[in-house]
């Protein structure tokens, strides 16, 4: 029985896949077609559908990959990884300071960086601002991500980990977000060994903290 649910779970996997990957081809027709359009508020509002649209195949098919992708285990230098993501975010205008330091662990790279580039990304989408936290031990490697945000409710901190989940009042698909971001963290940081949590800070704002075992 555990062999038959894994593999309807395995086969849903790559029917969703497949079935985003295919939708790419008329998104693309219809992109050229909205092309040739003349300016006005029609296609211009069209073009933002579209954007919306290409967004959630794109983050559909990156969380479904991320259970299919093998990698090997190698030696990571943390401190330059989080300092390479700051870095990227001030090319594009936002300024990351980062506080502590880390030393380097064994660990899954890519996976890895996928989870704090969503975690970053989500951070600056709906925060303001972030500021990279590090904390090290003997036993773990602590990661967090402090933003000026709103916050969020006690009652939804565990539901916004669901996919597609997004808070209304500040996670909209006009501003980017599908609602998978944080869903590819948190299945990022269980295939690391580590955990990941939310909760909002005492003097405002969200704190995302995750956790990695030596």
């Amino acid at each position: 029985m555990q062999d038959r649910l894994r593999h309807q779970l395995e086969e849903r996997g790559r029917f969703l896949a497949a079935v985003s990957h295919d939708l790419r081809t008329p998104l693309t027709r219809l992109r050229l077609r909205i092309g040739r359009l003349s300016a006005d508020e029609a296609r211009e509002a069209l073009v933002r559908e579209l954007a919306g649209m290409q967004a959630l195949l794109d983050a559909t098919l990156d969380y479904l990959r991320g259970d299919q992708q093998g990698e090997s285990r190698a030696r990571l230098d943390l401190q330059a990884l989080v300092e390479t993501l700051a870095a990227d975010a001030g090319e594009q205008g936002a300024t990351v300071p980062i506080e502590g330091t880390l030393a380097p662990l064994d660990t899954l790279p890519l996976t890895l960086r996928r989870c704090l580039q969503n975690l970053l990304d989500n951070a600056l989408r709906y925060g303001v601002s972030a500021r990279f936290v590090l904390i090290d031990a003997a036993d773990a490697a602590c990661i967090e991500l402090h933003d000026r945000g709103p916050g969020i409710p006690e009652a939804e901190l565990q539901r916004v980990f669901e996919p597609y989940v997004r808070l209304e009042t500040s996670r909209s698909r006009a501003t980017g977000g599908v609602g998978l971001g944080l869903t590819i963290a948190r299945d990022a940081a269980r295939r690391l060994g580590g955990g990941l949590v939310l909760e909002n800070a005492a003097g405002g704002g969200l704190i995302a903290r995750l956790r990695l075992p030596r």
